[in-house]
């Protein structure tokens, strides 16, 4: 299976609403296929220019690894030079930290959301919140 635009928009509507509803600052949302590309992003306003790399980065960094950004975040911990390595090798579009969240259906990776823009905790429950919402299983890491 395949994220459609339509499963894509759905997600960052969801997103945006959790965000309202729990009073976090304005977010930058991008969801990636299983291939690493973008299918959607939005953001809102008040949110500053990189924002939108910084989501596709933590998308981006899950989906390459396998792995929740979370969990590159703790590997980053006992592994830097293997992170630096990746981060290297992917031309720097990595962020190791909390918000990239993989969509997963019956064990399969079929994409990512990947949130900046509130504290990394808050990015990623966001995520979760709307991944699981739309029916798939999320993986923070």
């Amino acid at each position: 299976m395949t994220l459609t635009l339509h499963q894509a928009r759905s997600l960052i509507t969801d997103c945006l609403d959790w965000r309202k509803d729990n009073g976090l600052k304005p977010l930058t949302v991008a969801v990636i296929d299983s291939a690493g590309s973008l299918v959607a992003l939005a953001r809102e306003d008040g949110t500053s220019n990189l924002r939108p790399e910084i989501a596709q980065g933590k998308a981006r960094g899950a989906v390459a690894m396998g792995l929740g950004s979370r969990a590159l975040y703790e590997r980053a911990k006992v592994e830097p030079f293997f992170i630096q390595a990746m981060n290297a090798l992917s031309d720097g579009s990595l962020v190791p930290v909390a918000g990239g969240v993989l969509i997963k259906q019956d064990g399969a990776i079929l994409g990512a959301v990947g949130i900046t823009g509130d504290n990394s905790d808050n990015d990623e429950a966001c995520a979760i919140s709307a991944i699981e919402k739309a029916g798939f299983v999320a993986d923070g890491g």
